[in-house]
């Protein structure tokens, strides 16, 4: 620590004026304002872990003690028929208030349904009360709750109740479109699951009347590790299905108060989502930080540019969650009248290009922006505090303090010149760090090697996966590492950037998408196809990869390029949710193999549109429910905005 001596000594010897002119080069206030804050929450975290209160609700029933009548959520529910501020009626409830309804929905899943501690339980719901009721209900009994994608359809569904060894499912009305379809299947491959189809305006009503039963165990999970299983959030990836990844007791406790430390969230704020609570953005740094600083949760029914900014104001939200498509969709939507008429102060979430960055702030009055870097399954998480024009589009901003403590930690390491996925290692057989400005992945140290588990939790019942995740021999022998799986650079000043992913994952409409399992369902489904590949592909003014198959037909095959399209969109809607189904399609005589017989997927990746790079290929694109031949023109309107994918 000699490097934060010399600061502090250097300090002293100038007085304020001279610490100053330091912290314009070093921000160590920044620093000083989060490293105190660290220390007094690692004491606290270590104190529940000794007593054996390592569960979140513990934190939730803390807020409920010492703010019993402040608000901790307000939902801005639809209401028909009604335009402008009358458009939605605010329900609107008290820490008290929403600690007796769980309560009482405890005691029902407890004795109606018997829920039981241990029990992994479906939570298959979206965007409303019902859903943080069931889940911190199920916390209360010592439950595991998974969050289902209420998107996932057919065998991905299937696998995500049998992969998590689920034994009862609840579904709220407005989710059990895809479940019902997939109900048949269900019950032939998992006969012992319970699907619960709610009523939930019944269940309300009983779970809102004073005098029904309250149940509260004495003890919740007092056996558990802090890095123990306290919830399971889906991630998709390279095996092509769903994977249960694990959200710990320490991320949702430690880590959610740690975050809403930085970016600022108090007992008085009220943070804003409409992202999906079956998501790690919304559940953990949403709800669990919110609440971890007895604030308030004002949760939206879904994400719209065009009613977002009367839902910000009515619910007088001062924190507003995104990702980056979100940013990007309300710049291109036309001026609204309430977009500066709130009280928002600070925006947070992931994703944020910087090339918007400020344009986003100006337009729609937002002093701070906290963008992190983050994963459901990582034990990494970047953060960066973003005020004035210092640090714009950075995921990890900290000043040098910080920096050097991280630097033991987090590192970027080379990739092989040759294939962007694969780790860079010298004659010695260790990787190298990058410079700066230098693209490399993102790795970061697993103090004990020989039990990754204790930092690192992955996968439930997948241990190859898991495994894959970690990387060895670094830069010693014996070392291990946490894999990231993402390309980030940094500068001369200690800030990470998010360059892209690796691998055969890309992100669109604010979802993973896994390349191989889309190409498994075409696989699967037409009997035509010979070899598919699906990539992302950038289209200008767009985040993240929109989805691309390229096909090529078995020698022979009779049906029409038309007939052949229309199976594959008919097909693909019944087995995949609507942002994995691929935007482009190509028909090809040959995928080019190298001579490993490795597809080498960066040629279709990074392929011209609309027509090619000589101008002569026929590509279609998905266009309202049916692909066609994309034109220049239809590629202008796209790239434009006038057409939304």
């Amino acid at each position: 620590m000699e490097f934060a001596k010399g600061l502090v000594s250097k300090s002293v010897e100038l007085g304020y004026q001279g610490f100053s002119a330091i912290d314009e080069n070093t921000h160590i206030a920044d620093d000083m304002y989060i490293i105190p804050y660290v220390i007094k929450q690692a004491v606290v975290h270590a104190s529940n872990v000794a007593r054996g209160r390592v569960s979140y609700w513990y934190i939730f029933e803390k807020a409920v003690f010492n703010y019993p009548n402040k608000l901790a959520l307000v939902y801005p529910r639809v209401n028909p028929g009604h335009t402008g501020d009358d458009a939605y009626i605010l329900e609107k409830y008290t820490f008290q208030e929403l600690y007796d309804i769980i309560l009482r929905l405890s005691e029902i899943l407890a004795h109606r349904y018997g829920v039981k501690e241990n029990d992994t339980i479906g939570i298959d719901a979206t965007n409303k009360p019902i859903f943080i009721f069931l889940w911190y209900a199920l916390w209360n009994l010592g439950a595991t709750p998974a969050f289902i994608n209420f998107n996932t359809i057919g065998n991905p569904l299937v696998h995500s109740i049998k992969v998590a060894n689920i034994s009862q499912v609840f579904i709220e009305p407005d989710a059990a479109g895809p479940i019902k379809e997939t109900q048949d299947d269900i019950t032939k491959e998992l006969p012992n699951v319970q699907l619960h189809f709610l009523n939930e305006d019944e269940l309300l009503q009983e779970i809102l009347d004073p005098n029904s039963l309250k149940f509260r165990p004495t003890t919740r999970r007092s056996q558990d590790h802090d890095w123990g299983t306290a919830a399971l959030i889906y991630t998709s990836g390279t095996t092509g299905l769903p994977k249960p990844a694990i959200m710990s007791w320490r991320k949702a406790g430690l880590g959610s108060s740690l975050y809403g430390h930085i970016v600022r969230i108090k007992p008085e704020s009220i943070v804003f989502t409409s992202m999906p609570l079956y998501h790690s953005t919304a559940a953990v740094l949403g709800v669990c930080t919110t609440f971890n600083q007895a604030a308030a949760v004002a949760l939206s029914p879904k994400f719209s540019a065009s009613k977002l900014w009367t839902q910000v104001k009515l619910t007088k939200a001062t924190h507003l969650q995104y990702v980056g498509e979100v940013c990007r969709y309300l710049l291109n939507s036309p001026i609204h009248p309430d977009e500066k008429n709130h009280n928002l102060q600070v925006a947070y979430g992931n994703g944020l290009r910087r090339d918007i960055w400020k344009e986003f702030k100006d337009r729609f009055g937002i002093d701070a922006i906290g963008e992190f870097y983050a994963a459901t399954e990582s034990p990494i998480a970047l953060t960066s505090f973003q005020k004035g024009d210092y640090g714009i589009g950075a995921c990890r901003n900290y000043g040098k303090l910080i920096n050097y403590i991280l630097s033991y930690q987090q590192t970027l390491i080379k990739m092989d010149p040759e294939d962007s996925s694969i780790e860079y290692r010298n004659s010695k057989g260790f990787c190298e760090r990058t410079k700066a400005g230098e693209s490399g992945e993102l790795i970061m140290k697993l103090f004990w090697a020989k039990n990754p588990e204790t930092v690192f939790q992955g996968y439930l019942g997948n241990k190859k996966e898991t495994e894959s995740k970690i990387i060895r021999n670094v830069f010693k022998k014996g070392d291990a590492w946490f894999r990231s799986g993402d390309l980030l650079k940094s500068d001369s000043n200690g800030l990470y950037f998010f360059v892209d992913r690796l691998g055969d994952t890309f992100r669109w409409k604010s979802e993973n998408v896994s390349a191989t399992e889309v190409e498994n369902q075409f696989f699967d489904k037409i009997n035509e196809i010979s070899q598919v590949v699906v990539v992302g592909v950038r289209i200008p003014n767009h985040e993240g990869r929109a989805g691309s198959a390229v096909i090529e037909l078995k020698p022979n095959t009779i049906k029409s390029k038309d007939e052949i399209l229309k199976e594959i969109y008919n097909s693909l809607k019944q087995e995949l949710p609507k942002y994995a189904i691929p935007i482009f399609i190509e028909f090809v005589d040959k995928i080019r193999e190298s001579d490993n017989h490795k597809i080498p997927k960066k040629q279709y990746r990074d392929q011209k549109l609309p027509k090619g790079e000589n101008g002569d290929k026929v590509i279609y694109w998905l266009n309202k429910g049916k692909y066609e031949e994309l034109t220049q023109n239809d590629w202008d309107d796209i790239t434009n905005g006038k057409i939304k994918l």
